[in-house]
This record gives structure tokens, sequence and C-alpha cells, in this order.
């Protein structure tokens, strides 16, 4: 997991080549007035999905991962927490894999929370399990998910 400020975002483009066109993407002067849905960057190897969620609690967040994603969660207004853990220590399977939505998730409580506000994004790799979407109103977020094939 790697969490830091937007305008940091290129740094990290050498970690995985389509890295720049995701940051490329969040640094959007109209990214806030996007429409909620899917927005493609690059076909299926990189889009973004833009919403606003209701914040949950801390207890009805649920760790999820990915196998074939790397996931950009970048928070556009509102206060978010999320939960992390490995997910090589997850042991508490909540469903089998989703491999139509690249999804699977755990029952295990998060070792680690870390607090996203306006213009922070939290990267995740398919080791890092995330409990998104906790705090408190409306959350309005840009996940850019971005392809490792």
């Amino acid at each position: 997991m790697i969490l830091d400020r937007i305008e940091h975002g290129d740094q990290y483009a050498r970690l995985q080549p389509r890295f720049a066109q995701a940051f490329k993407f969040l640094r959007r002067p109209d990214l806030a007035s996007l429409s909620d849905g899917v927005h493609e960057i690059e076909g299926t190897q990189i889009y973004a999905t833009v919403g606003k969620f209701p914040g949950r609690r801390r207890d009805e967040a649920k760790l999820e991962a990915h196998r074939r994603y790397v996931d950009i969660q970048y928070l556009v207004a509102g206060r978010e927490e999320m939960g992390w853990k490995s997910r090589r220590l997850c042991s508490v399977y909540d469903g089998a894999y989703n491999a139509e939505k690249d999804v699977e998730k755990f029952g295990d409580s998060p070792d680690a929370w870390v607090a996203l506000e306006p213009g922070v994004f939290a990267l995740f790799f398919p080791h890092d399990a995330h409990a998104p979407l906790v705090g408190q109103g409306e959350l309005h977020k840009v996940v850019v998910k971005i392809a490792l094939d």
C-alpha cells in the first residue's frame, strides 16, 4: 500500500508503466464534476469508477482484495478511513473470488487504518486487502483500476 498526495503521483510511474496515465487522469481539472460511473482511460487496461457513496462505520467495512488490478483510490470530497491488512494474513474468507468483478472479500479485521482527505490517494496492490468507505456523510471518490497484465 502507498499513501501519498496526488502531486507526488508521477514518482510512482516507475513502478508500473500504466501509472502515468492513471495519475494524469486523477489530475484532470474537471475531475470533481465527472458523472458517476465508469470512465475509460485505456480500455479495460486502465479505467476509473467515479461515485458518491455514504460513509460507513469501521465494523461495517469488509476487507477486499483484487488479483488482476491495482487500485488507486482518490478522495475528491469528504474524509475517509481505509482499513489495511496483508492479504496473505487474511484467513476468514467471505465468499469465493468473483473473477468477473476481480474481488474477493474477507471477514478479518484490518491491522491498520489510514485517513484520506481530498488530494490524498491510496494505492493498493493485489497483496493489499483494504476496507474502503469508512467515514461520515457522503464520500466522493474516484477509483482508478490498472491491469497488471
